[in-house]
């Protein structure tokens, strides 16, 4: 079982809580379950309402949560922001004295999906919270936007009968929240909401971009490579027949023993051939190993984003960085100086082994982050669920790192573009990251793959 706070005395405990907070986040998602299991159905309000077990695959259940947040979005915003901040949150598996939750399992994505027929297309986004109870069950939370001026008003789409006629929904119905339960509107209050629609449309848009992490500046990359190239090619021309078993020879820098491996022994005319295809894969090869060493030898960066005082649902942010380039991040156990610089003869894989030693990375099914390269510019797309009002929101710095395309440069700008689902606004803006740090490749390739010298 959860731990439940004991009740507190103060004016703004148990009986009186204090809504003075973004119900947002487990720790205040925590408060409000404290005050519902203290209060039990008294907790229920125009904000706040308490079911104490439902069947989340029920109709019925749907149905519920569908009533709730038609109600809660077709509220006046004055009135609504004195509480919460304007959201309002729905309590699935909770009651006085208990926390039993549901069993566990329900998604996001398709409890949104059973409730889209009921809200219609241009529904304003939840949000959806849990808190784990025991090992098999949870406390849900749905979660309201607060409600905007210049909003339309929110029918219902769809006909529901329920077995309580209480629970039933009517296509067209229009539905708001009365003291403690969700209920069809008068005629003042359709009346309020057209005049909701009438005033100003919704706050504008501001949002603050920030690049977690580093811009790099690279010198001599391609004579880092060039380097190895020439010692691999001069340590292969130095094998004159099978039989040659030497191995002890100079390197323009220390590097770790046996990292080159063993050739497989060929003919004169089979290594001539395989130095001549060699030697035609090196534009390729170059730019094969510059990925790598850069992808290992670099620290990566993400994107932080928070949007003043205003939710946004269902962002779609594209930041580019110009003249820059993106390049996978590698974690440093993923060094391998073959792929830095290919040999001339590839080591074989054992005959009995069936796949590649190379890491296979997955992504996520809707992970919030992409990213590609167009023409001299980066671009970074993310698309999270939302923004929330002055959270901050941080993409990982294990994607890919953000390389300056002219190592000269002291300065990279970036601009962005922001859309959101059900608005037709598109919301723009621009900085400037400088940058007097540069990196030099030789450095960085001694610190991945060298070791003092032992003399």
């Amino acid at each position: 079982m959860t731990e439940i706070s004991p009740p507190d005395s103060s004016p703004t405990g148990s009986s009186m809580l204090n809504t003075d907070f973004v119900p947002l986040g487990e720790r205040a998602l925590q408060r409000i379950l404290d005050h519902v299991v203290a209060v039990g159905d008294e907790a229920e309000t125009t904000y706040l309402e308490v079911k104490s077990e439902l069947v989340m695959s029920a109709k019925a259940t749907v149905a519920k949560i569908a009533k709730f947040l038609l109600g809660t979005a077709n509220r006046r915003p004055r009135e609504a922001s004195q509480h919460f901040q304007g959201y309002a949150v729905l309590v699935i598996g909770a009651e006085k004295n208990s926390a039993l939750g549901v069993p566990r399992g329900t998604e996001a994505h398709e409890l949104e999906d059973r409730l889209t027929p009921y809200l219609g297309p241009q529904f304003p986004a939840f949000e959806f919270g849990r808190i784990a109870v025991s090992s098999e069950r949870e406390v849900l939370f749905v979660i309201g936007q607060p409600p905007q001026e210049g909003q339309t008003i929110f029918p219902c789409h769809k006909d529901y009968q329920g077995d309580n006629r209480r629970d039933s929904l009517y296509d067209g119905a229009i539905y708001v929240r009365g003291t403690s339960n969700t209920r069809t509107a008068r005629s003042g209050e359709v009346l309020a909401l057209v005049e909701r629609a009438r005033e100003e449309g919704t706050l504008p848009i501001e949002l603050m971009v920030q690049l977690v992490g580093q811009v790099h500046r690279v010198i001599g990359v391609q004579d880092v490579i060039e380097r190895v190239r020439a010692y691999r090619e001069e340590q292969f021309a130095k094998v004159a027949t099978p039989n040659d078993k030497s191995g002890i020879v100079s390197t323009p820098f220390p590097l770790h023993t046996g990292i080159f491996g063993i050739e497989k022994p060929l003919s004169t005319e089979g290594r001539k051939r395989a130095l001549t295809a060699w030697q035609g894969r090196k534009d390729e090869h170059l730019a094969e190993g510059r990925e790598h060493l850069l992808g290992v030898g670099l620290s990566g960066a993400g994107i932080r984003v928070v949007s003043r005082d205003r939710f946004v649902a269902k962002p779609h942010l594209t930041i580019t960085l110009h003249d820059c380039e993106l390049i996978e991040h590698l974690d440093l156990d993923e060094a391998d100086l073959d792929k830095v610089v290919e040999p001339v003869l590839k080591k074989q894989p054992p005959y009995w082994s069936g796949m590649s030693p190379s890491p296979v990375s997955f992504t996520s099914r809707g992970y919030p982050v992409d990213w590609s390269n167009r023409d001299k510019d980066a671009e970074i797309v993310l698309t999270p669920d939302s923004f929330r009002p002055n959270a901050p929101w941080t993409s990982e710095q294990d994607d890919y790192v953000i390389v300056m395309r002219d190592s000269e440069a002291d300065s990279v700008e970036v601009s962005w573009v922001l859309t959101e689902e059900g608005n037709n606004t598109v919301t723009t803006g621009q900085f400037q990251l400088l940058n007097n740090h540069c990196i030099d490749s030789l450095e960085m390739f001694k610190s991945i793959f060298t070791v003092g010298v032992q003399h």
